[in-house]
């Protein structure tokens, strides 16, 4: 039989989880490209006693059942994937993308990620890398002597070389989307993994079939709200707070049977 302090006992737990998740997103406030979860719970199943419509008599029902919960757990953490302010940093590396997609990058292992983040750096040979040197998976290499590299919205890379009339067109960086990037594993280092839940990647130019533009000299900041946290902060205390005079409660009703009756 659930007891009252099992089911506040239950409560506690996931607010704990969702304290936990609001202690995140308020830690990666100033993150580049992050976004922000967000707690989802459901109820546990009900001990029912009594159905709706049960008999009450020879020819009467009941017009409700009689039944108690059994408490709360959490189902998951919802990513948000809303966009970010755009900040402006006059840096050519930097990249922001404006709207849907991702920079897919080469992992260590030989798969991929997939990131938000945009600032990009110059590696030793001149690849475009993350700032822990992760080279994009469609590797782009700016010509040595280039003194100007300019990136369309449509990602088109073209670099002013000492010596050339004519800018040289370097390349071209693709986005790539996916059907349910909330379903995308975080590995961390602003890097997601593609996952049963989020489909495979499509790769695509930018502007196009749904992507986003890219926005060069740009980074996105974070998405995370510090005031809406903070109210969901002090929401989440006062739940916490309130479950745990429901057990005090049930444990000294408990007591109280033991001690007199």
């Amino acid at each position: 039989m659930t007891t009252a302090l099992n089911i506040a006992r239950s409560g506690l737990d996931a607010l704990d989880q969702r304290m936990k998740t609001i202690a995140n997103n308020l830690a990666n406030v100033a993150t580049t490209g992050f976004k922000r979860d967000r707690a989802s719970f459901a109820t546990l199943l009900y001990q029912d006693d009594r159905t709706p419509g049960a008999a009450s008599g020879p020819d009467t029902q009941y017009a409700t059942g009689l039944g108690t919960g059994t408490g709360v757990r959490v189902v998951g953490t919802e990513r948000i994937h809303a966009q970010g302010t755009l900040l402006q940093t006059d840096n050519a590396l930097d990249l922001a993308i404006d709207g849907a997609g991702f920079f897919a990058i080469q992992l260590p292992d030989g798969t991929q990620g997939f990131t938000r983040d945009g600032g990009f750096k110059l590696s030793a040979n001149g690849e475009l890398v993350t700032a822990s040197g992760l080279r994009l998976a469609q590797p782009l290499t700016i010509p040595d002597g280039a003194t100007q590299v300019v990136i369309a919205p449509d990602g088109t890379v073209t670099a002013q070389v000492a010596g050339e009339a004519a800018p040289v067109e370097v390349g071209q960086l693709q986005l790539t989307r996916f059907l349910n990037p909330a379903g995308l594993m975080p590995i961390g280092d602003n890097l997601y993994r593609e996952s049963a839940g989020s489909g495979p990647p499509t790769l695509g130019v930018a502007g196009q079939a749904g992507l986003g533009q890219i926005r060069q000299g740009m980074l996105e900041g974070s998405n995370v709200s510090s005031v809406q946290e903070l109210v969901d902060m002090i929401e989440t205390q006062r739940a916490y707070e309130i479950n745990s005079k429901v057990i005090n409660a049930a444990d000294e009703m408990s007591r109280y049977v033991v001690q007199n009756v």
